[in-house]
């Protein structure tokens, strides 16, 4: 437990520069007292103390605003990066070393007693009020954009945004390889359509404008 603990502060420590001190993380980051009321939670589910489970989670979501259903099963490594808001439904995974922001939604979307909320791979970062809805699987070190709604499988190394969630490539080479926090450089499949679209419209203007011209020449002739 204490080690696990320990974990978490380096998390924090190693991938938010705003935390300055162990004593810091431990005093003033929700996400690591909810991960740490999480194992409580999970270790008495596991025993057959569902009620007790499910009170403890609900105090977790009383102090720190972050929802984790004491029956997910969460890796090393997770970083909650302020996290008011945060879902993260009963039967979710998530792999190691997985990012979430504020505002995240790990739901589910079947009222049977399934499988039916996501299973994060490793390295995966889900940007801030993303929901990732349904038993889908997002592959190792994919990418989530700001807002985006996922409801489909999304394989390794993959960026994803939008509604609904489209996936792409960044300059068509792998995307991973470690933490990255940065939101602003995330592809967008519309925009790029949009960018395709006005080229094409000012190809066809400058070609009925050189329509135009040929049909006076003619006129005048």
């Amino acid at each position: 437990m204490f080690d696990a603990i320990r974990d978490d502060i380096r998390v924090v420590r190693e991938r938010d520069p705003a935390a300055r001190s162990a004593l810091e993380v431990v005093l003033c980051y929700p996400g690591v007292h909810a991960l740490a009321l999480h194992r409580i939670g999970h270790r008495l589910w596991r025993a057959g103390w569902l009620t007790l489970a499910r009170f403890v989670s609900h105090v977790s979501r009383f102090l720190t605003g972050i929802e984790i259903h004491p029956a997910a099963r969460l890796g090393r490594g997770l970083f909650i990066d302020h996290g008011m808001g945060l879902v993260i439904g009963e039967t979710t995974e998530v792999g190691r070393n997985v990012t979430l922001l504020q505002g995240v939604t790990l739901g589910g979307t079947s009222l049977r007693r399934e499988k039916r909320h996501p299973t994060l791979g490793d390295d995966v970062v889900v940007g801030t009020g993303a929901a990732v809805i349904g038993a889908i699987t997002i592959g190792d070190g994919s990418r989530i954009g700001a807002g985006s709604v996922v409801v489909r499988d999304v394989p390794p190394n993959s960026v994803v945004v939008g509604v609904p969630g489209r996936i792409t490539y960044r300059d068509g080479q792998r995307v991973g390889g470690g933490i990255d926090m940065n939101q602003t450089d995330l592809p967008d499949p519309v925009a790029k359509a949009i960018e395709h679209l006005l080229e094409r419209i000012r190809s066809l203007e400058h070609e009925v404008e050189g329509l135009r011209k040929a049909a006076e020449r003619e006129g005048v002739e």
